[in-house]
């Protein structure tokens, strides 16, 4: 493999180190009230007994923090550090063209691709299918303008992982009128080397190893679990004072239904 891919491999490992770590481990540290979560009381109970079997306030505490910290948390951090990574890692492909990521010559079939880079499968929605088709046409009315050849198929979407199997619907939408190449086919065709993919989140993962947060997710539910615990105490006396000054029926006279 070329010096060139092998530097996008070290760039992308120390990228991880200093922008998507520090800034998961950051979020994490502000999870530590309950305040930071929405937490719906209809489902909380039988999330915790789902994960763990019980619903006391610790098992509470970690089915509010799993899935933030393992799942929402750290996709968003990559999604909001995904136009540093094009300009950091990438910047051997960096575009000039108002609208697009990165220019790169596909290793398939030879020609100039203008691609706009997205992160997985699943991270746009309706509106961005239009402002990503907004952009392509954009080019599209440069190139005519300064008699480029540039077609259809030479304005893609790149995204990092995933298969073409994975691709929601707006993905799709857009795959009508512009390719949307996907995780191996895409970093394929970026660099010419077929296991580059491999590589790349291998790589990613030797990083994720030299970080153990285990110890911060513990704090955080020990943390959660106290706050828990006081939210879960019964307040008969606050319901008694309200039932005194509004009044209470009873059955004193069944025929009349008399009530105090």
């Amino acid at each position: 493999m070329s010096n060139e891919y092998d530097e996008i491999i070290e760039k992308a490992k120390e990228f991880f180190r200093k922008e998507i770590a520090p800034s998961h481990i950051a979020n994490t540290k502000k999870l530590t009230k309950l305040k930071a979560f929405k937490m719906n009381p209809f489902l909380q109970k039988y999330k915790a007994s789902f994960l763990t079997g019980n619903d006391d306030p610790e098992s509470i505490a970690k089915a509010l923090v799993y899935p933030r910290v393992l799942g929402t948390s750290i996709d968003t951090t990559f999604g909001n550090k995904l136009q540093k990574f094009c300009s950091d890692v990438l910047e051997g492909f960096a575009s000039t063209t108002s609208g697009i990521d990165i220019e790169y010559l596909d290793k398939l079939d030879g020609r100039r691709k203008y691609c706009q880079i997205k992160a997985g499968p699943n991270t746009i929605n309706k509106d961005d299918v239009e402002t990503i088709k907004g952009h392509f046409s954009g080019v599209k009315n440069l190139a005519r303008t300064n008699n480029l050849n540039v077609g259809l198929n030479d304005l893609v979407v790149g995204v990092f992982y995933g298969t073409p199997q994975d691709l929601s619907g707006h993905y799709k939408k857009i795959n009508e009128e512009y390719p949307v190449i996907i995780g191996a086919d895409f970093w394929y065709r970026l660099t010419g080397e077929k296991d580059f993919y491999q590589r790349l989140t291998d790589a990613i993962g030797d990083v994720a190893s030299e970080y153990d947060g285990s110890e911060l997710l513990d704090d955080i539910i020990k943390s959660l679990t106290v706050e828990i615990e006081e939210s879960l105490k019964p307040k008969n006396l606050e319901v008694r004072e309200i039932a005194e000054n509004e009044g209470v029926y009873s059955i004193k006279d069944k025929k009349e239904g008399e009530c105090r």
